[in-house]
């Protein structure tokens, strides 16, 4: 994959999900510490239900410091539908308990600070970077990995190793916004079992769409 072939997929993307990192995300927040718990929870479930989760959780607990200092079971039947809730509510009453005693309230910026989180790996970190806070971050989702391989931009299944690739043939301003719009255009059209491939505006970069389409 070379850099002129990106920047057309970039392109394309571009033309089908406008807008920068903060407005393609799905997730309903309004400071970095609501993102950071809305994206904690978000694995292995929907945004849609985790915003209908974080709703009655934010009114509840909308800062670090209410969060901190709630019980877990509480917070654990609040979040039930999100799926494993017992260990994300676990998590993000530690990574508040965290952030308030370690970083004095404030959601951290860097990586290695947000990664030192309980519950918080590269991908909630770079989405809280690259949504909330403009910095150059990469997530790597389950569609960001499937799109990569598809559209020829990485062979691996390796998520670290999808990041740094990708990170090779963008520009760090471009991190963010092109990992959601591959998550979106994952969720739309090219999804993991059942792939619209005919009607996909990419299928003529991807490596297993049928070739009477390309």
């Amino acid at each position: 994959m070379g850099r002129e072939q990106i920047e057309q997929i970039a392109k394309e993307l571009d033309d089908l999900y406008p807008g920068d990192a903060k407005a393609l995300c799905a997730l309903n927040f309004d400071d970095s510490f609501q993102l950071l718990v809305a994206t904690v929870l978000s694995a292995q479930t929907t945004d849609a239900v985790v915003n209908s989760v974080t709703q009655l959780l934010f009114v509840h607990y909308p800062t670090p410091q209410e969060l901190a200092a709630a019980d877990v079971d509480d917070v654990a039947r609040l979040i039930y539908s999100t799926g494993f809730y017992r260990t994300k509510a676990a998590h993000i009453v530690e990574l508040a308990q965290q952030i308030v005693q370690r970083h004095h309230g404030v959601v951290p910026e860097a990586m290695d600070e947000l990664t030192g989180l309980p519950g918080v790996g590269r991908k909630t970190a770079n989405v809280v970077r690259s949504v909330y806070f403009g910095q150059p971050g990469l997530p790597v989702d389950t569609h960001v990995l499937r799109l990569s391989n598809r559209l020829g931009l990485s062979s691996s299944s390796s998520p670290a190793v999808v990041e740094s690739e990708l990170c090779t043939l963008l520009p760090e301003a471009r991190w963010g916004s092109f990992s959601l719009q591959l998550i979106l255009h994952g969720r739309r059209i090219c999804r993991a079992r059942t792939p619209s491939c005919f009607r996909c505006e990419l299928a003529a970069y991807c490596d297993v769409a049928p070739s009477s389409i390309k």
